[in-house]
């Protein structure tokens, strides 16, 4: 067996709240990487979103990314294994999710390219919000079309909804009814809207962690999270770590709670746990 696989969450658990990483944990996670220790993140966040903020760290297990559905090479900066819906799957989401004029993207692969797809036409203000902040970004992945059957075609892995908890909660309702794909209904980590979140069946962060436990022959994984999405990493892993910071319910049924993502609170226990402090 090929030891102990580590994965953290990035908001709020590995990042800080200004949204970067610290000097310290840059410097002591490179530090470890070298040294052969396996570490990798699962985030909800795009790959590009996520590079963004951790580039400066080389990962070299893949890492997860989109709650799961898509795997990414850290060092070469690319996806390389992303899960899609089925034709079926498009058309009966379709139906049950008539506000996506409003408030939602598809995720859609062209060509090989990641596009974040939405309609034109009047937004609720938490999407509006969103597509308002990426555009100052000037980011090349938003694609607005003209109508709904240009945003529900293609290959899609990914479907957000961004709103008022009252708006989502009876599409929420709706879709959670299947067990066709899996689903994140929560408050946004920053701000009061909150994000319905749409994911092909089996893509989650627990069973993308397990797939790579599998595939790197590790005998042990411990995770580090902050909020309700982590729970079935921890559920699944053989040590699951709160940091001080995560809500309530989190740290109630992790094994360890650590220091804040304010304190480096990851790096430092991953250093403690190899004998490396």
């Amino acid at each position: 067996m090929a030891g102990t696989l580590y994965v953290t969450d990035l908001d709020k658990t590995l990042m800080r709240n200004d949204l970067t990483v610290s000097d310290y944990t840059v410097r002591e996670m490179n530090r470890l990487i070298g040294e052969g220790v396996k570490i990798t993140y699962a985030t909800a966040r795009s790959f590009t979103s996520a590079y963004d903020i951790t580039k400066d760290i080389k990962f070299r297990v893949p890492v997860i990314t989109r709650t799961g559905t898509t795997f990414a090479d850290q060092i070469e900066g690319r996806e390389i294994e992303t899960a899609f819906f089925s034709e079926e799957n498009i058309r009966e989401l379709r139906g049950l999710l008539p506000i996506m004029d409003r408030c939602g993207f598809t995720s859609v692969y062209i060509d090989g390219k990641m596009f974040k797809v939405f309609q034109e036409g009047p937004k609720c203000p938490e999407t509006q919000g969103y597509i308002d902040y990426y555009k100052s970004k000037d980011d090349k992945r938003l694609r607005m079309v003209g109508s709904a059957d240009e945003q529900w075609e293609g290959d899609i892995s990914y479907i957000t909804l961004i709103a008022s908890q009252d708006e989502l909660a009876p599409y929420y309702e709706k879709v959670r009814t299947s067990d066709s794909w899996e689903l994140i209904f929560q408050k946004d980590a920053y701000r009061d809207e909150y994000w319905l979140e749409i994911c092909p069946k089996n893509a989650t962060k627990a069973k993308a962690v397990l797939k790579l436990k599998e595939r790197l022959n590790c005998d042990k994984v411990v995770v580090f999270g902050d909020s309700l999405n982590d729970l079935p990493m921890f559920e699944i892993a053989d040590v699951s770590c709160a940091v001080s910071n995560a809500m309530d319910e989190v740290k109630k049924v992790s094994d360890v709670v650590i220091g804040s993502n304010e304190e480096d609170g990851v790096v430092k226990f991953i250093l403690n746990d190899i004998g490396k402090v």
